[in-house]
């Protein structure tokens, strides 16, 4: 069979090359469409479930929302686990699927189910699903500010950027292709307010529902069909819903002895602001924050790409003196990363060419062995591109282009000692068909070793394939990589590099050994004769030094992976619980302009409490914060390690009070949030029912932890110390007034809500 296809490719050789052309045409191809990123998308397989519940304790949202909601989905197929958080006014599930399940399979099942539970849930509670992204999917950053704004009196209030940012900017950004979703945080949402005068109302004989009634009877559209005269149909309408605040003020609540009363004459009606969840900063100024959420299974280059250049286009139609400025860019890590992958795989190749060509000491030969490298890179990202494997520093960096071409050296390695010996016997140029000849009886001799060599490499990457969870996402891109890599060199041996043969090699061939391999065999030769001489002692020192080395093995640190430099820190702030929101983001503005004290960073954004879409639930006394630091030619000492950095910032931190931090890095923090729902490295989860024990519990693992060598930022999640007001109905107080609890709490939620 073998001999087949060797004799094959030699004799039709215009088909090989044809073959060749048709390879390189679909790699070209594939690679402009190949998926690029940084790392491999470990996230496991998951859905999240979010439901506002404006007012619910975290007690309630538990009992009420939480609890329902996970329960049912315990039944669902294919299901893995369930976590959940309750927080004020804010639930999340989070349905975790067993790996290989598609994720537009599961999202369909988890809405059926959601239509079950909405009328066992309490009114106007809307459970929705989150976005379809991944922890890779928070791909750009931006925020929406004045250009060289005056201190003194901004031109834009925090809800005319927040409107811009709602209305302008984030329609344009959802229809880039590859963006599932815009995030927005900080700032406030434009509202409508009508504060009443309770002494006004008691004296009109008034209620606080008296007046949201009026305002709903009159804030309505209706269409009422359509009429046919003379010919022509028209269609009825009724307009009425208001389109400023003088129409508000001109609501009649009540008619008294034919005289009406007017909003306005019991109330005040003004443009507020939201009571928000979430704020940003940037440089130590407030400002409106957008994230950018990238479609699972894009590429993440290309999509970050193409919403830098929409940002751009969208800056040309904001209002004259806003602007959206980018603050993280994937693209950035991601080129980074492919350039150190680029230069490395070129590096390689550069060097497998040389040592070919000095070991060959033929040009020719070298060059056509050396054309496998390319080759079969082409071929590696047409397979990449069929199974969807993306190029990153795990898929791409484990590329060995000396393992590549071993196949390929082998055989041309015989042919040419063929080709020279058949020369020098008839002591002429070979024609076509004595060439052909040689080249398939060479090719022949070596072609079953050398294929054995490939599959036993192929063999050892195997195992990888059996990996699971985080450590199969992680690594089976680089196993993928390599085997579809080796089995295109394989390919090419068998048929492109013997036709190469045959048909280039057409002149006279002389076999020497090049300078090189002479010294080297001079070095050699006595080495090896004083190894067989006193073989027992080489064994045993061999021994020896195995022992030594599985003694220095046992010794070593082990970690799964080295962490990957990204380039920016993130910073995640703890403070006091209940502290309000206001006052989060006045000490975030200190901690950022301590950050922009070091000359290695260019810029710091935080997110302070939830944003719009709740992917990452926090109270105001959490704060995710970023800084973006600068290429390190432009750090004062570019070889500082980034270990160094993070500790000269963590001291320079601390000295603020009130503050507790974690250092991490984005992506990291993200992956570690979605795959465990912590953000840290490890983390110990308690199971009870008695809280008080858990924390006791908890108090004392802490203990332990932080005296384990190597362990840093060793905290306990908070789960208690936020500060409620509870206002407690007296029933019999009640029922003397002729009133219900409800009436009672609906005047509570109006005045105060």
């Amino acid at each position: 069979m073998l001999d087949k296809i060797i004799k094959y490719s030699i004799e039709h050789s215009w088909i090989t090359f044809l073959g060749v052309f048709i390879l390189i045409a679909l790699g070209v191809y594939n690679y402009q469409r190949l998926p690029i990123d940084a790392v491999p998308d470990i996230t496991n397989v998951q859905v999240q479930i979010n439901t506002e519940a404006p007012g619910f304790s975290p007690l309630e949202v538990e009992q009420r929302i939480t609890f329902p909601i996970e329960t049912l989905m315990s039944g669902l197929p294919f299901l893995d686990y369930t976590r959940s958080i309750s927080r004020y006014g804010l639930s999340q599930v989070t349905v975790v699927f067993k790996d290989g399940t598609d994720v537009y399979f599961a999202r369909p099942l988890i809405n059926e189910k959601l239509q079950e539970i909405k009328s066992k849930l309490p009114d106007d509670i809307t459970p929705i699903m989150g976005p379809i992204a991944t922890g890779l999917g928070e791909i750009f950053m931006y925020t929406v500010k004045e250009v060289n704004p005056n201190l003194q009196k901004k031109k834009y209030t925090s809800t005319e950027l927040r409107t811009i940012q709602d209305w302008i900017i984030k329609p344009q950004l959802r229809n880039t292709p590859g963006v599932v979703d815009v995030n927005s945080i900080g700032g406030y949402r434009k509202q409508f307010h009508i504060t009443p005068y309770p002494d006004q109302l008691t004296a009109y004989g008034l209620g606080l529902n008296d007046i949201v009634k009026a305002v709903l009877e009159n804030n309505s559209n209706i269409g009422a069909g359509y009429i046919e005269r003379n010919g022509h149909q028209y269609l009825i309408r009724s307009p009425g819903r208001v389109k400023d605040l003088e129409d508000i003020r001109k609501i009649v609540v009540k008619s008294s002895d034919g005289i009406p009363i007017y909003i306005e004459n019991v109330a005040d009606v003004i443009l507020g602001e939201e009571l928000r969840t979430g704020a940003a900063t940037s440089n130590g100024e407030e400002v409106v924050l957008g994230t950018v959420f990238m479609l699972i299974g894009e590429n993440s280059r290309a999509v970050s790409y193409s919403v830098a250049e929409k940002i751009k286009k969208i800056n040309e139609t904001l209002p004259k003196g806003v602007i959206a400025k980018p603050v993280y860019d994937r693209t950035t890590l991601v080129d980074s990363t492919i350039e150190t992958v680029k230069n490395n795989l070129l590096e390689g190749a550069l060097l497998v060419i040389l040592v070919l060509f000095i070991l060959l000491g033929n040009i020719r030969a070298a060059i056509l062995t050396a054309l496998v490298v390319p080759l079969s890179m082409l071929f590696t990202i047409s397979g990449m591109e069929y199974y969807k494997i993306s190029g990153n520093l795990m898929s791409l960096g484990a590329l060995d282009f000396g393992i590549i071409v071993d196949g390929a050296v082998i055989i041309v390695e015989n042919c040419l000692r063929r080709l020279a010996e058949e020369q020098q016997k008839l002591s002429r140029s070979l024609n076509k068909n004595e060439r052909y000849s040689v080249v398939i009886d060479a090719t022949n001799e070596v072609i079953r070793p050398s294929i054995f060599g490939v599959l036993i490499i192929m063999v050892v990457y195997l195992p990888i394939l059996t990996l699971s969870g985080v450590e199969g996402k992680m690594f089976h891109p680089m196993a993928y990589t390599v085997l579809l890599a080796l089995t295109g060199a394989l390919i090419l041996s068998l048929t492109f590099i013997p036709a190469g043969i045959a048909t280039f090699l057409s002149k006279k061939i002389s076999e020497k050994e090049s300078l090189i391999i002479r010294l080297a065999k001079r070095i050699y030769e006595p080495l090896l004769k004083a190894a067989l001489v006193f073989r027992y002692i080489v064994v045993l020192g061999a021994l020896i030094f195995v022992a030594v080395c599985l003694v220095l093995a046992s010794r070593m640190g082990a970690e799964f992976l080295p962490s990957l430099d990204e380039g920016d820190l993130a910073i995640h702030a703890l403070r006091i619980p209940g502290i309000s929101l206001t006052q989060a983001v006045s000490m975030q503005d200190i901690v950022e302009k301590k950050l922009q004290e070091f000359p290695e960073v260019k810029e710091t954004f935080a997110k302070i409490g939830t944003a719009e879409i709740a992917t990452d639930p926090m109270p105001p006394s959490v704060t995710d914060a970023f800084a973006i630091l600068k290429p390190r030619s432009e750090w004062p000492d570019p070889s500082l390690s980034r270990m160094k950095l993070v500790k000269s910032v963590e001291k320079a931190l601390k000295e603020l009070p009130g503050n507790n931090y974690e250092f991490t890095q984005p992506i990291q923090m993200r992956f570690n949030e979605l795959i465990s729902g912590v953000r840290s490295d490890v983390a110990v989860k308690i199971f009870g029912d008695e809280m008080q024990v858990l924390l006791e519990s908890a108090g004392k693992i802490e203990k332990v932890l932080k005296v384990i060598p190597g362990a840093s930022d060793v905290k306990i999640e908070q789960s208690s110390g936020l500060e409620v007001l509870t206002i407690d109905l007296n029933r019999n107080l009640l029922a003397r007034y002729g009133l219900n609890i409800a009436n009672v709490q609906e005047v509570i939620a109006i005045a105060m809500g």
